[in-house]
C-alpha cells in the first residue's frame, strides 16, 4: 500500500493506494476514514487500483482553519482532485463507489465531472429531502442543530441517533474487531481517529450534507454509468428509501446488496463480489 497527501483548497488530503487494475476510489461518509474500507480494498487490490482518502476535516486530512460548515461541493470537488491526482482521464475514467454521505459526494462528482467517472456505485444516501417524510426529518435535524449548540456533540448525536432509533434501527453500524472480538491494534488507533471526527461529523456535515438535492439532470444525462444500491437488511431506512427515488429520478439501475448501511465494513467477501460483479457487468 502507497499512502500520500494532497493539497487541496483548504485543506489537506491523506490518500491511499492499492493493487493494480482499472482506478476504483471508494469515498466513506460519516465518520469513517480509509481504515474502514481496508478489508473490502484488501479483496479488490488483485483487480483494481484502489483508492481511498480521508476526507477533509477527518482524522488525518486536517482543515487550513477552523472547522467550519461543509458543502457536498466542495467535498465532490475534492474527489475530483483526488481522481486527477492518481492518474485518471477521460481516456481512462475511474469506478466509484460511496457509501452514505460518500454515495452523495460520488453523485456530485458524477454530476460535475462525468468525463472521470466510468460507473458510479451510490450506496444508500441519506438524501432526506428527496424523502415524502423529509418533513419529520427537518425536525430531527433542527434537534440535532438545537443540541449541539447549546449541550453539544453528546447530544447531538443522541437527538441523532434518537431520530433513526424511531424508524427501527440504528443508522450507525457496529465498528469492525479483530478475530477474537477484540479491535486490532490498527483498528484501535482508527476508532480513536472517529471517535475524534464525531464532533466535526454531527457538528458540521449532517445539517448541510442531509439537504443536498442532487442534479438529476445532469445525472439523467451523464456519460457516466450510475447505479444506485441499497442493502437486503436496510429496508425502511431513509437511506435505503433514498436509493429508490434516485434511481427512478434519473432512470438509472437500482441493485440489492448484501448486509445493511456498514455491510461494505463487516461483510468484506460478500460486498466485494457484489460490487466487481454491478463494476464488470455492462
Amino acid at each position: 500500500m502507497k499512502t500520500n497527501t494532497l493539497k487541496v483548497p483548504g485543506a489537506t488530503l491523506h490518500y491511499e493506494i492499492r493493487g493494480s487494475g482499472p482506478t476504483l476510489l471508494l469515498i466513506c461518509g460519516g465518520i469513517y476514514d480509509t481504515a474502514r474500507y481496508a478489508g473490502l480494498a484488501e479483496r479488490l487490490a488483485d483487480r483494481y487500483t484502489v483508492v481511498t482518502y480521508d476526507r477533509r476535516g477527518n482524522s488525518r486530512s486536517p482543515l487550513d482553519g477552523p472547522p467550519e460548515p461543509q458543502s457536498i461541493e466542495v467535498h465532490g470537488d475534492d474527489a475530483h482532485r483526488v481522481l486527477v491526482e492518481v492518474g485518471v482521464t477521460a481516456d481512462e475514467p475511474a469506478h466509484v463507489f460511496g457509501n452514505s454521505s460518500g454515495a452523495i459526494i460520488g453523485l456530485e462528482l458524477a454530476a460535475r465531472h462525468p468525463e472521470q467517472v466510468r460507473t458510479l456505485v451510490s450506496h444508500e444516501p441519506p438524501l432526506f429531502e428527496l424523502l415524502p417524510d423529509r418533513d419529520r426529518w427537518r425536525a430531527v435535524i433542527r434537534d440535532v442543530e438545537e443540541a449541539f449548540a447549546t449541550e453539544g456533540t453528546g447530544a447531538a448525536m443522541r437527538a441523532f441517533a434518537a431520530g433513526f432509533d424511531r424508524t427501527g434501527r440504528e443508522h450507525e453500524e457496529a465498528a469492525p474487531r479483530g478475530e477474537r472480538g477484540e479491535p486490532t491494534v490498527e483498528m484501535a488507533e482508527a476508532m480513536a481517529r472517529m471517535e475524534k471526527n464525531m464532533e466535526f461529523f454531527i457538528g458540521y456535515e449532517v445539517s448541510p450534507f442531509v439537504v443536498y438535492l442532487p442534479d438529476v439532470e445532469a445525472l439523467r444525462t451523464s456519460s457516466a454509468r450510475v447505479v444506485m444500491v441499497a442493502g437486503e437488511d436496510s429496508e425502511g431506512q431513509p437511506p435505503y428509501r433514498a436509493s429508490f427515488v434516485v434511481a427512478e429520478q434519473i432512470g438509472g439501475r437500482h441493485v440489492m446488496f448484501p448486509g445493511d448501511h456498514g455491510a461494505f465494513g463487516t461483510r468484506h467477501e460478500a460486498f466485494a463480489a457484489k460490487l466487481d460483479e454491478v463494476l464488470s457487468s455492462p
